[in-house]
């Protein structure tokens, strides 16, 4: 009977351990393994061995210029029905902004594009530091190395990347890794995010907030666009950005951030039947 009970113990002991061992090595696979995150764009992390200049490392970082003049500031006031008549016809104006993939080669001024750019740059910064640069490009054969470069990682987003979801979720919108429009469009404004600037000594400038402030002037270029009668799609070339940087010759401190093709939409174009959320499901007032 004692043997019978001993026995016992030791197969429930060594269960015990077997248990234990078993969910220790489940817990430390789990925990080494990486997280599934394709949406996240590896050049803003910025690990990148391209021939450009790197950013150095143990270098004093230094703030701005604390003697800044302020002076009065005089604002045009409207009255109530002009400012509910203005605020009414900006809404409908840029309910018309389509995302537009088919876009014409039809010759667009140069001088558009320099206002809409100009525009953009009018967007708050955090401590108006400016953290944008926005290349513009119109030559045809830079053009095609973009897209040369786009399509190639794109259809490897799309095939392991992006995973089955998100190519499904994009299916109803007909769109793929074939970017015509990188080609046939006029002009291809390339939108970097300066993470850091550069001092007058040449050391490090902070640059706060720079991916929200470099966002909120995309949308600012987006609406001057739209106002200009000009069309685009906004991209975001998943893990484009180095080879982008490097064909472009921009520095280490610039990321890509977006890509937009400017120009007419093509007298065939089509667009996806759409809608808007109502006001009362984006709005909360307290």
């Amino acid at each position: 009977m004692c043997v019978r009970v001993f026995i016992a113990i030791i197969c429930v002991l060594i269960g015990v351990i077997l248990k234990k061992t078993n969910g220790e090595k489940e817990k430390h696979e789990t925990k080494s393994k990486p997280v599934s995150r394709p949406w996240v764009d590896e050049d803003l992390k910025d690990g990148t061995d391209h021939p450009v200049e790197e950013e150095e490392v143990d270098e004093e970082w230094q703030g701005l210029d604390e003697n800044v003049a302020h002076v009065p500031f005089f604002a045009e006031r409207y009255s109530e029905a002009e400012m509910i008549k203005r605020s009414q016809a900006f809404y409908e104006l840029l309910n018309k902004r389509r995302s537009v993939r088919f876009l014409s080669d039809e010759p667009v001024p140069r001088e558009v594009i320099d206002n809409v750019i100009r525009t953009a740059g009018t967007s708050p910064s955090g401590a108006h530091t400016e953290p944008w640069t926005f290349v513009v490009v119109q030559d045809p054969d830079v053009k095609h190395k973009i897209r040369e470069i786009v399509e190639e990682e794109e259809e490897i987003n799309y095939k392991k990347r992006m995973g089955d979801k998100w190519v499904n979720d994009l299916k109803r919108l007909r769109t793929n890794w074939i970017k015509e429009y990188l080609d046939t469009a006029p002009y291809l404004i390339l939108i970097f995010k300066q993470v850091y600037g550069r001092l007058p000594n040449g050391k490090k400038k902070t640059h706060y907030y720079n991916e929200i402030s470099v966002s909120i002037a995309c949308g600012i270029l987006l609406a001057a666009l739209q106002n200009a009668g000009l069309y685009t799609v906004t991209t975001t070339p998943l893990n484009c950005g180095p080879h982008l940087r490097a064909l472009l010759r921009r520095p280490a401190n610039e990321k890509l951030l977006l890509l937009l093709p400017v120009g007419y939409p093509k007298r065939d174009a089509t667009v996806p039947v759409l809608t808007r959320k109502p006001l009362e499901d984006i709005m909360v007032v307290v």
